[in-house]
């Protein structure tokens, strides 16, 4: 029978891919309303799907351990001992798949005393002398022994369970040079650290190889032991039981008795109720669609829909105007409406309003009929809820509409609760909340089977979705979300509308000549080599760098070495050549020119770039600039200023303003730590680094050098970043112990400081996330993760959440009531910027006095805290030369 008419066994361990899916996909970005973490769950059913999907098997099983023990603890004890503590974030989600699986009639297969591995080996072996096709998916390195002509082990990679790697005889023997029946006899001598199972020492699979290719088996070792000579000899001679036993225990069971066979895992309807129940309390809402599809496919019974969306009775909605729109708006004082501002492709289309129990459509007309109520009730204070109001403002504000008003927005409220999370969207946010789906068409069909509900229809959802998120959201959560970041949303719209003036004129010319320099930098390095080659290439680079001229080798990389940026400068630094000065110098000049030709591509019509804010951009609070990014202007170099030279004051304006916060992250540092010394530092009014240095290098500040500034500078911010001896050293470019004894000696003078980096970890590990000064929060599940890697990296983020948190806030407080000032006194200058610590205007003629007046008394005022925060002022025609 040829393969392609053998039915297929598609046999799974779920315990392995489980845990694979678990580590694959983020803690914190997975949680139901409830606090059940799903990411093992969400991965493996994904996994799942795609194999449904590719593979179509006709028969399907998932075998699960029972336990951590089994026949091979009795005889080991030590078998899988190091393996550590189960994450608790993983508890529960196993039987939460199962359940899954139970509703797509999916069969799970345990046996007392055996592993999953012991179950998937009976049953490929029964089914491939039954004349199955099969197919195994795990990620037990012990099961390459059962891939035969008739077995394919599918195995997940590095990346986790989205990437399977299809294992048949021959794949195994390219990989490990065996056939795979003999790789458990390789296994067995070099140990499994995962099973803690110790091979023969200073055997590595290379030699296990070897003799197992010499030898053909460990008993044809045996046989030949003595001749085995130097120290990997005696210590086989002295350890034949380690290997023996490992043997024993890495040998899969091929006939534990179980109560089905491969025929009784045919492929069988799916329980759809059960499914969209069982989905909907895992708030998967992409795998309902998906699991939905398949079942339709495989002809199951679809029934009615059964989903909470379509059990909901929806209201009605009702189609307003003039007098009959005026009196339900009059009707809901005192109420939260919901609004949505339904704006395909930024072009006004309708309104939809909703109560608790009432939803309203208003369409929108080109000729502008009598809205005038409805325009009055947006401009007033009447609550109301939103899904996006940054977007809502700017469609508002392009047809000169008011809005005000608004106490809650699900998106913001999103963020504050899980920033980092993948999707703020309304749709995923509303099945998150209520389990529920607000019907949508399908995007890929030409003629989709579902209409787009009214927009009025979607306020009705977003207002029930309030509710939920009001009560998860924490009170700091709540306390920023209304006097942070509701008030900056509109001010950020209204930056997005006004942009900044551009001199395109000086722009070009920067362009023209980054473009003559890149060309330049890349003859004088094809020169050097004697021959042209792709500067943009990594792999063309390793050919040049490491093989043509035997530079030494970079970290290792999947695809050869590093080229990157900071391999190549380090390179530079310890083994400079021509080559490599000029391939660095032509990187700038075209990473340069690149940031040129996209502000020149997004000069507007009006000569203005407009970018767009996103307050959601960051885990931080930080906001993100895009289209194009204004925030990775260059500051310090000169080609960074004629750049910011070529952004300049419109027309009937007099100049640019800027301001910005004077070493603010360490001003918070000092407030957090309470330490008295950097306290002291900032009241005196005395330069930081050199008060910091006097203090540590034992010297009056007079006498503090410009080394030992600097030293000192790239300690104190890298002190809040997390950086290590190690990194400090690198950075500075000093000895390791030069840098332990510098932190040491930073540390004896200010140990408030060391005592307070120390404490936030830890408060972080034991809370679950960190806080800013204004009751932001950041979530760290991975502060107790067993992986290593993961760990010491949230280690390092929540070092400087705190601060660099507060100083967003800040920022933001400031941005706030500076606008709020501008718009109460009638100003005409207006803000353009937010570049991280600094705020860039438009001053009106006339203006310069006042303004400054605004902005430094709001920026010093935007926090009280235990030092002064220092605010710059610079004016000038452009915004380098406001620069100060």
């Amino acid at each position: 029978m040829s393969d392609s008419a053998k039915p297929t066994l598609l046999l799974i361990d779920g315990h392995s891919l489980a845990f694979r899916a678990f580590y694959a996909l983020p803690v914190d970005s997975f949680v139901t309303r409830d606090g059940q973490h799903t990411n093992a769950i969400h991965g493996f059913l994904s996994m799942l799907l795609s194999l449904l999907a590719k593979e179509k098997p006709s028969h399907l099983g998932v075998a699960f351990d029972i336990s951590r023990y089994s026949f091979r603890t009795r005889e080991y004890p030590e078998y899988k001992g190091t393996r550590g503590e189960t994450p608790p974030e993983f508890i529960g989600q196993v039987p939460l798949l199962q359940e899954a699986l139970a509703a797509m009639s999916i069969p799970t297969i345990t046996k007392e005393d055996f592993e999953a591995d012991d179950i998937l080996a009976t049953l490929a072996t029964q089914a491939a002398a039954q004349g199955f096709r099969v197919l195994v998916v795990s990620g037990d390195r012990d099961t390459i022994q059962l891939v035969t002509d008739d077995v394919t082990l599918l195995y997940p990679s590095a990346r986790g369970v989205a990437e399977l790697k299809r294992y048949d005889p021959e794949a195994v023997r390219e990989r490990y040079g065996i056939d795979p029946q003999q790789y458990p006899e390789i296994a067995a001598l070099v140990g499994e650290t995962s099973d803690n199972l110790p091979g023969i020492d200073k055997v590595g699979e290379k030699t296990a190889v070897k003799w197992i290719t010499q030898y053909g088996s460990l008993e044809g070792i045996w046989q030949h032991i003595d001749e085995i000579g130097g120290v990997v000899g005696q210590n086989l001679r002295a350890q034949r039981e380690r290997a023996e036993r490992n043997r024993r225990l890495n040998r899969l069971v091929t006939d534990v008795e179980l109560p089905i066979g491969p025929h009784d895992l045919d492929r069988r309807p799916m329980d759809v109720p059960a499914v969209r129940q069982v989905f909907e309390r895992l708030q998967f809402r992409t795998l309902t669609e998906r699991v939905l599809k398949i079942a339709e496919a495989e002809g199951a019974d679809m029934g009615e829909p059964g989903d909470a969306a379509a059990r909901t009775d929806l209201p009605t909605v009702r189609t307003l105007v003039d007098e009959e729109l005026a009196t339900w708006l009059a009707s809901t004082a005192g109420q939260e409406v919901a609004v949505i501002v339904d704006a395909p492709h930024g072009e006004l289309a309708a309104f939809g309003l909703a109560t608790a129990t009432e939803s309203v459509q208003v369409n929108w007309a080109a000729h502008r009929p009598d809205y005038a109520a409805l325009e009055a009730w947006l401009a007033s204070d009447a609550p109301k809820l939103l899904a996006d109001v940054k977007a809502a403002a700017g469609v508002l504000a392009d047809l000169d509409i008011a809005l005000a008003g608004v106490v809650w927005d699900s998106r913001l409220a999103a963020w504050l609760a899980r920033p980092g999370a993948k999707s703020y969207d309304l749709a995923d946010l509303v099945h998150d909340a209520l389990g529920e789906s607000i019907p949508q068409p399908d995007p890929n069909q030409l003629v989709p089977d579902t209409s787009a509900v009214s927009p009025a229809t979607v306020a009705w959802f977003l207002h029930r979705m309030v509710a939920e998120q009001r009560a998860t959201l924490p009170e700091g959560g709540t306390r920023v979300l209304t006097e942070i970041e509701l008030p900056a949303a509109p001010v950020l719209a209204g930056m997005q509308r006004t942009g900044i003036a551009i001199d395109r004129g000086a722009l070009d010319a920067v362009g023209s000549e980054l473009s003559t320099a890149a060309d330049q930098l890349a003859q004088q390095a094809y020169a050097e080599i004697g021959r042209e080659v792709n500067l943009g290439s990594p792999k063309q680079l390793q050919e040049v760098l490491f093989d043509e001229l035997g530079m030494p080798k970079t970290r290792a990389t999947k695809t050869g070495y590093s080229t990157d940026a900071a391999a190549l400068a380090d390179l530079q630094e310890a083994h400079p050549h021509p080559f490599l000065g000029l391939l660095l110098q032509h990187r700038d000049a075209t990473k340069l020119k690149q940031i040129v030709e996209t502000l020149t591509a997004a000069i507007a019509a009006d000569g203005r770039i407009h970018t767009t804010y996103d307050q959601t951009g960051t885990s931080t609070g930080r906001i993100s600039s895009t289209d194009p990014n204004l925030q990775n202007i260059p500051v310090r170099t000169e080609v960074g200023h004629r750049i910011r030279a070529a952004f300049v004051a419109g027309e009937g304006f007099e100049g640019i303003l800027t301001a910005d916060y004077s070493q603010i992250e360490m001003r918070i540092m000092a407030h957090l730590s309470g330490d008295e010394g950097l306290i002291e530092a900032f009241r005196s009014g005395e330069d930081l680094h050199r008060f910091v240095g006097a203090r540590i290098f034992g010297v009056d500040p007079a006498d503090v050098t410009a080394d030992m500034r600097t030293k000192v500078k790239a300690m104190s911010y890298g002190l809040a970043y997390g950086l290590s001896a190690f990194g400090l050293s690198k950075q500075l470019r000093i000895d390791t112990g030069e840098a332990k004894q510098l932190m040491a000696d930073y540390f004896a003078r200010f140990g408030a400081v060391r005592d307070y980096l120390r404490s936030v970890v830890e408060q972080a590990r034991a809370d679950g996330y960190t806080e800013t000064i204004f009751g932001r929060r950041r979530p760290f599940p991975d502060l107790k993760s067993p992986n290593r890697v993961l760990r010491e990296n949230a280690e390092r983020q929540a070092l400087n959440a705190p601060i660099q948190g507060s100083a967003a806030d800040i920022m933001k407080v400031a941005m706030n009531d500076v606008a709020a000032d501008l718009a109460r006194d009638a100003l005409r200058s207006r803000l353009l910027l937010q570049v991280h610590d600094e705020l860039v205007f438009e001053v009106a003629p006339g203006e310069r006095d006042a303004l400054e007046a605004i902005v430094r008394r709001r920026m010093g005022e935007a926090a009280d805290l235990a030092v002064p925060l220092d605010v710059q002022v610079g004016v000038g025609r452009d915004w380098n030369e406001a620069a100060h």
